[in-house]
C-alpha cells in the first residue's frame, strides 16, 4: 500500500517479467540554449535474459538520443524514499547525480532542485491518477513528481560544461506493462513568467477487457494548481493538425486552452514500452513552443496568456483515436 500512497516510488520490486519502470526528468537552463532529458529505468521481458536497467538521454539542442544499457543488478531502490541508483549515476526529487562515459556520450556532475512544486495529492486521491492508482489491472500508470522547480548546479556533457542553475525541471514517472496504444503528453515551464507551469496528458487507457480515453492535465498558475481530468469530470475538446494539437479544457467557471506550435524537424525517435521491451517507437521533442490560456469563464476575464519555449511534446499512435472523447 506504500507506493499507492507514494507514488514516486518504485513499484517493481515483486514484479518478475511483463514490467517497467521509468523516471522522466527534463531539464532547460536559464537561457533555454539546453534542454536535456534524462530517463532512468528497468525492463522486466517476458524472459530473464530480456530483462535490464537503463539510462535514456535526449539532448534537445543536437536533435540526438542516446540509449545507455545497464544490468538488472545496477538498478537500486529505496523502498521508502523516492530515491533511484543505476551504476554511479543516482536520482532522487531533490538531486540529480551523473557519471557516465562511453564512447558516445560522457556526462559527469551534480544538479539539486529547489523550490519544487509537488502535485495536491489526497488519502482518496494519491498522487497525479488519483484513485486509479487504487486499480490492480491497469496496464499503465504515470505520475507527476515534480510539476516545476529551480536548478543549481552543472553538468559536463560530451566535454561541455553547462551552468544549469536559475533553470527549470519538471520530473514525472510510467510504470507497467505497455504504454497506451496512443497517446500525447505536453509539458511546459519556460514561460517569461515566473512559477508558470504545464503538464497534460491525453490517452487511450488499456484495461483487461476494454480501453478507454482518458486526460489529465494541471495548470500552476500564482499561488493556485487549476486540474482538469476525466476523473473530475472536466469537459474536454481537441483538435489535431498534423504533429499539432489544440486542447480546450472546462472545470467549473475556468477554461485552459492549450496549443502545441512544433516543427517536424524538432521530433527525436526514443524507445517506449511494450509488453515488458523497449521496443517501440516514441516522436518527442523538447524544444517545441506551446501557448497556454487560462481564461473566467464566469468573469469572461483572460487570466492568463503565454508561450513556453522549450516546452515536451510527446506523441505515439492513433491521435485521431483520441478525439473519440
Amino acid at each position: 500500500m506504500k507506493q499507492i500512497f507514494n507514488p514516486d516510488y518504485y513499484h517493481g520490486e515483486k514484479k518478475r517479467k511483463n514490467f517497467f519502470e521509468g523516471w522522466y526528468y527534463k531539464i532547460v537552463d536559464k537561457d533555454g540554449k539546453y534542454s536535456f532529458a534524462f530517463i532512468p529505468g528497468i525492463i522486466k521481458g517476458k524472459f530473464i535474459e530480456d530483462g535490464h536497467s537503463f539510462i535514456q538521454v535526449i539532448d534537445g539542442a543536437n536533435k540526438k538520443s542516446y540509449y545507455i544499457k545497464f544490468t538488472k543488478d545496477n538498478f537500486k531502490a529505496q523502498k521508502n524514499n523516492f530515491d533511484i541508483e543505476i551504476g554511479h549515476n543516482q536520482f532522487t526529487l531533490r538531486d540529480l547525480k551523473l557519471n557516465y562515459c562511453d564512447e558516445e556520450i560522457h556526462m559527469i556532475g551534480n544538479l539539486h532542485f529547489i523550490d519544487i512544486t509537488k502535485w495536491p495529492d489526497t488519502l482518496l486521491n494519491p498522487g497525479s491518477m488519483g484513485f486509479y492508482n487504487y486499480l490492480f489491472f491497469m496496464e499503465c500508470y504515470s505520475q507527476v513528481c515534480c510539476l516545476n522547480g529551480e536548478i543549481v548546479g552543472k553538468l559536463l556533457i560530451n566535454n561541455k560544461e553547462i551552468d544549469f542553475s536559475g533553470g527549470k525541471v519538471y520530473i514525472e514517472k510510467n510504470w507497467g506493462k505497455s504504454f497506451p496504444s496512443s497517446y500525447i503528453w505536453v509539458q511546459s515551464n519556460f514561460f517569461p513568467q515566473k512559477n508558470i507551469a504545464l503538464t497534460l496528458s491525453i490517452g487511450k487507457i488499456p484495461m483487461k477487457l476494454f480501453s478507454f480515453t482518458g486526460f489529465l492535465a494541471a495548470f500552476k498558475f500564482e499561488k493556485n494548481i487549476y486540474k482538469f481530468s476525466s476523473i473530475n469530470h472536466s469537459k474536454i475538446d481537441l483538435e489535431i493538425y498534423r504533429n499539432n494539437i489544440i486542447v480546450k479544457l472546462e472545470k467549473d467557471d475556468k477554461m485552459l486552452v492549450v496549443e502545441t506550435r512544433c516543427n517536424d524537424n524538432e521530433f527525436i525517435t526514443v524507445n517506449g514500452p511494450k509488453k515488458g521491451k523497449l521496443n517501440i517507437e516514441v516522436n518527442e521533442s523538447i524544444t517545441s513552443n506551446v501557448k497556454v490560456e487560462l481564461i473566467d469563464l464566469h468573469r469572461e476575464t483572460m487570466l492568463f496568456q503565454g508561450i513556453s519555449r522549450n516546452s515536451g511534446v510527446e506523441w505515439m499512435g492513433n491521435l485521431v483515436k483520441l478525439k473519440k472523447l
